[in-house]
């Protein structure tokens, strides 16, 4: 018994890290770990940054990108997955810390993560996939948007106590903030924003540019001691060792209000991770496993609460410059969380001078990189409906938020795609039909329909949206047949709601002393047929295999009529 659950357990619960190692040799070692340091380094300023932007100390996106790091890399499905917290959840932490404070914030990521969990559990990270791209394009150029305007404060030296997370009052505290602009602080912020634009790619393997923008930043401020806000006057600075263990307070009342938010993070959090593993597949010609992915996430955010972290999840840059760096296995994503660990034990106390203007512009770099602008001057070209999807979770996203921007956004999916396969599903009336050819005949004749027979044949997928066309087949003709062939053998899938409606019919014809023939049935909608036990109400004898069979049965039911 222990064996047999030991067995299911391996089978739903497999860390690629597990495969990797099989044939790991001295070599990819070596590798792995020079690819996990350059991570690790690049990964250090947007740690940082992203806790900041998010309205946490620095020390949690630290802690975050350690912890999270180190297990999404460990129990992960990617090879060379790295997790950590993302500009994409910005503005979701932002906006639960404004409203719900820290503490909730941390039992909102619990409940993300058990969130993943299930997801993972319940095979559904390959379902991911399937979300429409138009959505997760309007909502990630909407998050850019924000993060970016988010910035705008420490790019400008600002002077405000805080940014509220509404779109609106937002940009009114920073037009009201603009008198307080500091030439200094958006100096510093344009020249390091721009030394990351046009800093050379051949250069950036060695040195990362946001690690050295930040680097020559610190120095300028310091050696010329320039009056600009930094870490330090901010927030102390970040304190030099481990994190501590707290237990998060919650209560039960709160629980209910946390749970949208809780859908949200979990939600963008595994479209994002899973994306990013689909981004390092291409890389490196591997295919990684969606669901151990999503359980890795999820335990992730599981932990990191307890350390005062934030939400994690995989972050597409990172990953891509773990690859570029030649990355081979999930070592190197955790060698990147030891690099972080040992920079934090070693030199934390000079991260208080790093100027939040070098930051600032590190993240406004990020946003721009983050979004596909493209896709506007596009937008002509694409079909209506996916435009409008677009759209709408674009400007949702940035004008309320992400969990009315994804609602809105997969209802409109939703609707267009109803809308789409019923225009591709329809019923026709068959006044003709074709006879199968005899042994010794090669071509095959044409013949009408024998009177008191209408043969219809149903196209695409039988569902909800297109049972009114079904249900008005008996209403298309002046006067009703004796028997009724439907020719399913162009339908690809059927669902309850059509299934329910040929009951009808049948009971419709029935009763009237009428008969329905079904002929050439395909395997879903056969076998859904068959589990409802809809052949045995139907009988048998009126389920043929093709439309020759359909005819031949109408005619001696036509005779059984007569006599």
């Amino acid at each position: 018994m222990n064996n047999s659950l030991l067995a299911k357990f391996s089978k739903y619960f497999r860390p690629r890290l597990i495969d990797a190692l099989h044939g790991y040799d001295r070599s990819r070692f070596t590798t792995d770990i020079t690819a996990g340091i350059t991570v690790g380094v690049v990964a250090l300023p947007l740690a940082i940054a992203f806790a900041i932007a998010s309205g946490a100390k620095p020390e949690a996106g630290i802690f975050t990108a350690i912890i999270a790091g180190f297990i999404i890399s460990a129990l992960g499905g990617s090879r060379v997955q790295i997790g950590g917290p993302t500009g994409a959840f910005i503005v979701i932490v932002f906006g639960i810390i404004a409203q719900y404070g820290y503490a909730n914030l941390l039992i909102c990521t619990i409940m993300a993560g058990v969130m993943l969990i299930l997801m993972g559990a319940f095979q559904l990270g390959s379902l991911l996939k399937y979300f429409p791209r138009p959505l997760i394009i309007g909502f990630t150029n909407g998050i850019a948007v924000l993060i970016a305007l988010s910035e705008l404060k420490d790019f400008l030296g600002l002077q405000t106590e805080s940014l509220p997370a509404e779109f609106f009052q937002k940009v009114a505290v920073l037009w009201h903030a603009i008198p307080t602009f500091d030439i200094l602080t958006f100096t510093l912020a344009t020249v390091s924003a721009l030394f990351i634009w046009f800093y050379p790619k051949s250069w950036a393997k060695r040195f990362p540019s946001p690690i050295v923008a930040l680097m020559l930043g610190t120095i300028v401020v310091t050696l010329l001691e320039l009056p600009v806000e930094t870490i330090g006057s901010r927030f102390g600075g970040i304190p030099q060792g481990l994190p501590d263990f707290v237990m998060p307070e919650f209560s039960v009342s709160s629980l209910r209000h946390l749970i949208m938010p809780a859908f949200t993070i979990a939600l963008l959090g595994a479209i994002e991770s899973i994306l990013s593993a689909a981004v390092a597949d291409g890389m490196i010609d591997d295919k990684h496993d969606p669901n151990q992915e999503l359980m890795a996430q999820g335990i992730a955010n599981i932990v990191v609460p307890f350390f005062g972290g934030i939400p994690a999840t995989g972050a597409i840059a990172r990953t891509a410059t773990n690859v570029r760096s030649g990355a081979t296995s999930p070592i190197s994503g955790m060698v990147h969380a030891l690099t972080l660990l040992l920079i934090v034990l070693v030199a934390a106390p000079l991260a208080q001078y790093i100027p939040l203007a070098s930051l600032a512009a590190i993240l406004l770099i990020v946003a721009i990189n983050m979004g596909e602008w493209g896709v506007f001057k596009r937008l002509k070209g694409y079909p209506r409906h996916d435009a409008v999807v677009l759209m709408v979770t674009f400007l949702f996203t940035v004008i309320f938020d992400l969990t009315v921007a994804v609602e809105v956004g997969l209802l409109l999916a939703a609707i267009f795609f109803i809308r789409n396969m019923t225009e591709l599903s329809h019923v026709q009336l068959s006044e003709e039909h074709t006879l199968m050819p005899d042994d010794g005949e090669a071509t095959r004749a044409r013949k009408m329909a024998p009177p008191g027979v209408l043969i219809y044949r149903l196209y695409g997928a039988l569902f909800f949206g297109v049972a009114d066309k079904l249900e008005s087949v008996l209403h298309q003709q002046h006067t009703e047949p004796e028997v009724l062939v439907l020719n399913m053998s162009e339908v690809i899938s059927m669902d309850a709601s059509a299934l329910h409606v040929l009951e009808d019919l049948h009971g419709k014809l029935q009763k009237r002393g009428k008969h329905l023939i079904l002929c050439g049935p395909h395997t879903q909608p056969y076998f859904l047929m068959a589990q409802a036990n809809f052949f045995k109400l139907l009988g048998e004898e009126n389920l043929t295999a093709n439309l020759d069979d359909a005819l031949q049965r109408a005619q001696q039911l036509l005779k059984l009529k007569e006599k």
